[in-house]
């Protein structure tokens, strides 16, 4: 069996399909965290609303809480990707093509970058995150607290649930400026 020599360009190539199969990937599997995140919301809410028992509503932030972590992390590694075929696979797949420079591989992830409607984009996502995965079970909390059926360690767990989903929102608008 003869050898074939791989050359440096197929290894990046080869290299780029991987990071963009696990960025598609990524990418569905942070999409329906949402929905998930819709149908969870409205199952609690159902079923608080026929037990009539607003404690079931502190299932809210810590399923929020994950799912929204969950969310965020994909979304860092979707960037992360984006940005290592832009400063790194690109030019060095861009170099062997053009030696002397003025080529640049994998135009598309700079080009969709520079839209000009990519920043209200950004703007309206982070408030979505932040409605789906801080407001809701913020609100959740907000009716359990109104409601004041809770006994002493209800309470204390509301208020460290209240904590994280805090901890999360921060996390969300921190990792928007980021990007």
């Amino acid at each position: 069996m003869p050898e074939q020599d791989v050359s440096v360009g197929q290894l990046l190539l080869a290299e780029y399909q991987s990071v963009k199969d696990e960025q598609k990937a990524r990418i569905g599997f942070r999409d329906n965290l949402l929905y998930v995140t819709l149908a969870v919301v409205a199952a609690v809410i159902a079923a608080t609303a026929q037990a009539k028992q607003a404690s079931m509503l502190l299932a809210l932030p810590p399923v929020c809480v994950v799912l929204g972590w969950t969310y965020l992390v994909n979304d860092e590694k979707i960037s992360a990707i984006g940005a290592y075929v832009r400063e790194n696979l690109g030019p060095r797949l861009a170099s062997l093509a053009q030696p002397g420079g003025g080529f640049e591989a994998f135009g598309w992830e700079t080009a969709h970058r520079g839209d000009t409607r990519r920043r209200s984009r950004k703007v309206l996502q982070t408030v979505v995150d932040l409605t789906a995965f801080c407001a809701v079970p913020l609100a959740a909390l907000a009716v359990f607290w109104v409601d004041g059926g809770g006994g002493g360690l209800l309470v204390a767990l509301s208020v460290l649930e209240a904590l994280a989903v805090g901890g999360l929102a921060w996390q969300v608008v921190w990792y928007a400026k980021a990007a």
